[in-house]
């Protein structure tokens, strides 16, 4: 009994003092504190600020993404002006220099056949890529953010300076569009009108075009890697969604059942979300950066 006891005993002692010894512990911790060299020193000590209270210049180069008939080559620029390092404005404008059919397009020009209930949406095969919509130029203002910086590494030998930053604003796009055209008898109050077998006013109107600007939303994210102090490269990616009638065909009515109505119009457009890819040369002015103590 007397054993029992006292490995009992023992066992509560042992207890009492590691509950005894978690407060001390507890406090040590919150203690430690940084001291010598370091101590209240900045987690960065010299680090270039490449954007704050620069100007920037950056002639680009981009194309469009996923279109179903014509992809669109741009050339433009991006201007800028940085509050901080991580906040600043912009604006972007760009032309199309050029644009690229797609596999679609030149198939439904090989096989795509006429028939009388198609014939308004697709008088001949041989100028289907006359009718598609084309981006003809985009002019963009946007806030542009950059939460995160750092080094990148290029095949293990090269680090760069490297940031990535996101933008949002409003862009005003320029489109090149199949005229408004209308079969005889539809009852649309569209002016041109054409009667079913009238081929050549349809063929006609799918070579006419009008021009119009779409206002968009346009947000988008990338990166920059600077190659010295005030020169670098970036790499975005940016998107626009807005309605657009990308095929020139009468792709729906007014009301419910009316498709097709007999007319292609503004009706006939439809909600996309258009996107590209931009490849540009970075200068930042003046010269030389602001330099973190």
């Amino acid at each position: 009994m007397t054993k029992r006891f006292l490995v009992v005993l023992t066992a509560a002692a042992a207890l009492l003092a590691v509950d005894a010894a978690r407060p001390t512990s507890r406090a040590s911790a919150q203690e430690v504190q940084i001291t010598g060299p370091l101590a209240g020193q900045p987690a960065v000590r010299r680090m270039r600020l490449y954007r704050k209270g620069r100007f920037l210049l950056e002639p680009n180069f981009s194309f469009t993404l996923q279109d179903p008939f014509v992809r669109t080559l741009y050339a433009g620029a991006h201007l800028g002006f940085y509050f901080t390092d991580w906040l600043g404005v912009g604006v972007w404008g760009a032309y199309g220099v050029a644009g690229i059919n797609t596999g679609l397009t030149r198939q439904i020009e090989q096989n795509g056949v006429t028939t009388d209930r198609n014939r308004l949406s697709f008088p001949t095969r041989e100028n289907f890529r006359e009718q598609v919509a084309r981006m003809t130029f985009v002019a963009a203002l946007q806030l542009e953010f950059i939460p995160l910086r750092g080094k990148l590494a290029l095949f293990q030998k090269l680090f760069v300076d490297t940031d990535f930053h996101i933008f949002v604003g409003a862009a005003a796009v320029g489109l090149t569009e199949r005229a408004d055209v209308a079969l005889v008898g539809s009852g649309s109050a569209v002016s041109n009108q054409c009667a079913i077998d009238n081929l050549d006013c349809l063929a006609r109107s799918q070579t006419d075009r009008q021009n119009r600007v779409a206002i968009a939303p346009t947000f988008g994210a990338g990166l920059t890697m600077m190659f010295n102090n005030f020169i670098g490269l970036s790499f975005d990616w940016r998107g626009m969604p807005f309605a657009v009638n990308n095929s020139g065909t009468d792709e729906s009515g007014s009301n419910a059942g009316d498709f097709p109505d007999g007319s292609i119009d503004s009706q006939d457009r439809f909600f996309r979300f258009n996107q590209m890819i931009q490849l540009g040369i970075v200068i930042y002015l003046p010269p030389q950066p602001t330099i973190t103590e």
